[in-house]
């Protein structure tokens, strides 16, 4: 691939993808990079909420969308007025937060919440101002003093609207329409095994910046060329003009590109020290126009694969994982803070793990950078999930919206490797088609990174299971979900179990395990307990032990999360016991099994 030809794409990769009011994709609607680094206003507290399962605000009686629906946040001026709602006497909810956990009533509830945030804002002459959304669980449509600005589809990427011109200096009322309804057609599909937590799951932020601001950025590092170090600006202004400086103080590298059409590219040679678990190393660099600046911490590593090795710098790595949900400790529910990021991350590094998959949504940008600070690699993935409608165009295009807006958000983290596709989804020529463009998406999108998709479409005899699913062709890395002991066979079955791959290429057990209440103690033979969930480990971890293009693993999962299919109330109650951990924080026997099996794998 050219180098002009990936910039261009990648610029085209910092899109935004919402949905304006008049109903068409907004060409000229971006995503801000890096919002860490901006003046913002953060709209997280409690918001008014209106419960509203049939859909009132929005339409009326003969199913027509209302022109002075609950958007308008209309009041009373006289006794007389009728007027069936009012924001300020219902609900509340706390932002970020999901209404399942939240309240009582709503803890099933999947359907339509309107939320309302009133605020007082001065604008700054010579400032833009966005509104920026970290994620909404699942589709929103947004208002601002009564005017639709856009929607946006898909609960686990950020999306902003343009507010300059808009604002009040008091009482302004944004009103946020949440509908969290699984569809057949939609990303993920309607059967999943996480929670559904419904709500304005991410915070909210208004962002100032500059009229002429630099909108997005993409830094890589490649081994292979004289000028190592690459990357592109993009400017707000299409049209702009003039000198773009990056500089990387601490390698003493400074370079001036010269903006055309609003996108400057730049070159540098240098010698950084490359970003490892072992010295998650990153640099400083500063990207600075005549009218703004802003900074970020970026990691500079090489990764590939030869044949059945995943080569982190030059050097083959094993990837000792997790996998984890955005789940809070503890309290349960979406993470919402810092301290639940870093919980878990904390959790999975006293584990012995270098490296975690984030199942199976893109998680919060806080996260991605705490992983990245904490040196574990990062598997991050889209919900493409079981059975969705592969032959669906319309949900071709969600899919791929998703993994765009993925990528576009976390494409200068060094600590993601792997870009996921899918999770379990069966085998198929319509499914065949849909994955494969994805991953020719992922590749044109950014070529520093490997693609990958967990398959549980392996064949073959009692004891060897041989990985042929055609879509084994069209990844970089294959994972695969094995349930052995489990889903099928008795946990000392798995030992003798022996894999073959028709493909040369690297395999990570992307999911293993069983499930167990902790505190349930008993006979290893005895189903839920501590000690059955800790022989199907046992018994895996001998059989991960003889498959020689074994490149990694992570298991299911590092703590118990709730899910719907869950139904065995004394033992389940709405949880996957499948964790290593309790929801409420406490280590169960096979915590201490896989840490052993880390602990004696030497990189």
């Amino acid at each position: 691939m050219k180098p002009i030809k990936l910039i261009l794409i990648l610029i085209f990769c910092s899109k935004c993808i919402v949905t304006t009011a008049q109903g068409a994709i907004s060409e000229n609607t971006f995503v801000l990079q890096n919002i860490g680094s901006r003046d913002k206003q953060p709209l997280d507290g409690l918001w008014q909420v209106i419960v509203d399962p049939l859909e009132n605000g929005y339409y009326n009686h003969r199913w027509q969308p209302r022109e002075n629906g609950f958007f308008t946040n209309k009041k009373m001026k006289k006794p007389s007025d009728l007027i069936e709602y009012n924001f300020d006497t219902d609900y509340q909810l706390m932002v970020p937060g999901d209404w399942n956990t939240q309240m009582e009533k709503l803890y099933y509830y999947e359907g339509s919440v309107w939320y309302k945030r009133t605020f007082d804002y001065t604008e700054k002459s010579g400032q833009k101002t966005y509104l920026y959304f970290e994620a909404v669980n699942y589709e929103a449509h947004v208002y601002l003093n009564g005017e639709k600005l856009g929607q946006h589809i898909g609960g686990y990427t950020p999306f902003q609207f343009d507010l300059t011109g808009k604002l009040k200096e008091r009482d302004n009322h944004l009103v946020v329409k949440v509908d969290n309804k699984r569809k057949r057609e939609a990303i993920p599909t309607i059967n999943t095994d996480w929670w559904n937590y419904g709500g304005i799951t991410r915070s909210v932020h208004l962002v100032n910046v500059p009229d002429n601001h630099i909108l997005d950025y993409g830094i890589t590092y490649r081994k292979d060329k004289k000028d190592n170090i690459q990357g592109w600006v993009t400017l707000s202004n299409k049209n702009q003009t003039g000198n773009v400086a990056i500089e990387i103080p601490e390698l003493k590298k400074k370079v001036t590109a010269v903006a055309s059409n609003g996108i400057a590219t730049f070159k540098l040679k240098a010698k950084p020290t490359l970003w490892s678990p072992k010295n998650p190393k990153l640099y400083s660099v500063k990207i600075s126009t005549e009218s703004d600046e802003i900074s970020d911490d970026i990691g500079f590593r090489t990764i590939e694969t030869k044949g059945s090795k995943i080569v982190l710098n030059g050097e083959p790595i094993f990837l000792k994982g997790i996998s984890i949900h955005e789940e809070a400790p503890y309290k349960t529910g979406r993470v919402t803070s810092e301290e639940e990021c870093k919980i878990l991350l904390n959790w999975a590094k006293e584990l012995g793990c270098n490296y975690i998959r984030l199942a199976h949504y893109p998680h919060n940008e806080t996260m991605v950078r705490l992983a990245e600070k904490m040196g574990l690699l990062i598997w991050s993935e889209i919900p493409v999930y079981w059975t969705v409608l592969f032959d669906n165009p319309e949900t071709y295009k969600n899919a791929e919206t998703q993994l765009t807006e993925m990528i576009s958000r976390d494409k200068n983290r060094a600590a993601i490797v792997l870009w996921g596709v899918a999770n379990e989804t069966p085998e198929g020529d319509s499914r065949l088609s849909f994955l494969s463009k994805l991953a020719q998406r992922v590749r044109e999108l950014d070529d520093t990174r490997l693609v990958t998709a967990a398959l549980d479409t392996q064949n073959g005899s009692k004891n060897v299971k041989l990985i042929e699913d055609k879509l084994g062709a069209h990844v970089d890395v294959i994972g695969i979900n094995s349930y052995c002991g489990w889903y099928g066979g008795k946990p000392e079955s798995c030992a003798n179990w022996r894999w073959e791959n028709h493909f040369d290429k690297p395999m990570i057990m992307s999911e293993v395990g069983g499930g167990a209440l902790q505190g349930l103690y008993g006979d290893e033979n005895e189903r839920w307990t501590e000690e059955y969930q800790d022989a199907v480990y046992r018994n895996n971890i001998e059989m991960m032990r003889h498959i020689d293009f074994l490149a990694g693993t992570s298991p299911w999962i590092l703590m118990d999360f709730r899910s719907h299919r869950r139904h065995l109330r004394r033992i389940q109650a709405d949880f996957n016991r499948k964790g290593l951990i309790s929801e409420q924080g406490i280590k169960k026997k096979a915590f201490f099994t896989l840490r052993d099996f880390y602990l004696n794998e030497n990189n």
